[in-house]
């Protein structure tokens, strides 16, 4: 008898609309900021080159995003003051998510062109992930699904409180 695999399912409903939702032209980073509701997109903050936001489909709860409104993919295309705003808002970013969420550690980081991951790869950004320990589990490696465990709406209203 052949080993067979036991398929899981979790269920996701909420999904649909991103997988069968119509596909907009366009920056989805470049566009965000221009909406006149922030809570509707979930940015955080806003500065003056640049804006943080939750990322619509996180690698873990908390994941957001500090994002320079200038349309720039390279990092050696930044302007000075940009990369400086860029910076400490990554800083005022950790610290706000260490006060609401308390996570034990973070990975922060940028992924410049398709081949380094960037699923946006035309518009820089940088990725705060908030960490615990024991944060991965058994899902992602049996099932390839990744539990998020506070709504993306829930977490907006903790962090702009």
């Amino acid at each position: 008898m052949k080993n067979q695999q036991q398929n899981n399912l979790l269920w996701a409903p909420w999904r649909i609309n991103y997988i069968q939702g119509k596909k907009t032209p366009g920056c989805i980073l470049c566009k965000a900021p221009k909406q006149k509701n922030d809570e509707k997109v979930h940015i955080i903050t806003r500065a003056k080159d640049a804006y943080t936001m939750l990322n619509t489909f996180p690698y873990n709860n908390g994941h957001m995003m500090v994002i320079p409104y200038r349309h720039v993919a390279n990092l050696e295309d930044l302007k000075d003051q940009e990369l400086k705003e860029i910076m400490s808002l990554v800083k005022a970013s950790v610290k706000l998510l260490k006060k609401h969420l308390r996570p034990q550690g973070f990975n922060i980081g940028i992924n410049l062109g398709k081949a380094a991951g960037a699923g946006i790869d035309k518009h820089l950004h940088v990725h705060i992930v908030p960490r615990w320990n024991g944060d991965t589990n058994f899902m992602p490696a049996v099932s390839k699904t990744k539990v998020i465990s506070q709504s993306l709406n829930e977490l907006y209203r903790v962090l702009k409180s």
